[in-house]
């Protein structure tokens, strides 16, 4: 049985674009089963890789812009994203994302199943703190991630 990786992407400098790597903050006080690796992705695109390498499942937590409200939580999987226009960016870090797992299927011959956790930004600026609308949506995220770990 292979690892689950739980990913939180954004710059932590840059209040809400932040939220993946505070997830995984949070995440790394819950117990966890012994499978599940966290990993601080903070701004890498393709230095992700090796800890994707070999994954049975990831879990992406990032910034989304999705057109809702701030704190708006968003469940989509990879091909929901590529299907948006070329031109049209859905996560801060959608593009880079994608490209590490396209590169996965191209290494291990198949991305193993993925689901992007994404939260609304209200503001992204300089700045290590959330939004309270972004803050408030921590709990239902942990548990949205941990309900991801229990299921195929």
């Amino acid at each position: 049985m292979g690892k689950k990786v739980v990913l939180g992407i954004g710059n932590l400098l840059m209040k809400d674009d932040g939220v993946g790597v505070h997830v995984v903050k949070a995440l790394e006080k819950c117990r966890l089963p012994a499978d599940v690796e966290l990993v601080d992705g903070g701004t890498a695109g393709c230095d992700l890789l090796p800890f994707m390498t070999g994954a049975e499942k990831i879990i992406i937590i990032d910034a989304l812009k999705g057109g809702g409200p701030p704190g708006a939580v968003y469940r989509l999987r990879p091909e929901d994203c590529g299907k948006q226009p070329i031109n049209c960016t859905i996560t801060l870090h959608d593009l880079g994302i994608l490209t590490v797992l396209n590169d996965l299927a191209l290494l291990e011959g198949k991305t193993p199943p993925c689901v992007i956790i994404g939260v609304e930004p209200g503001e992204i600026d300089w700045g290590m703190e959330l939004t309270p609308e972004v803050a408030a949506v921590l709990p239902r995220v942990l548990e949205l991630v941990q309900k991801e770990l229990t299921c195929n």
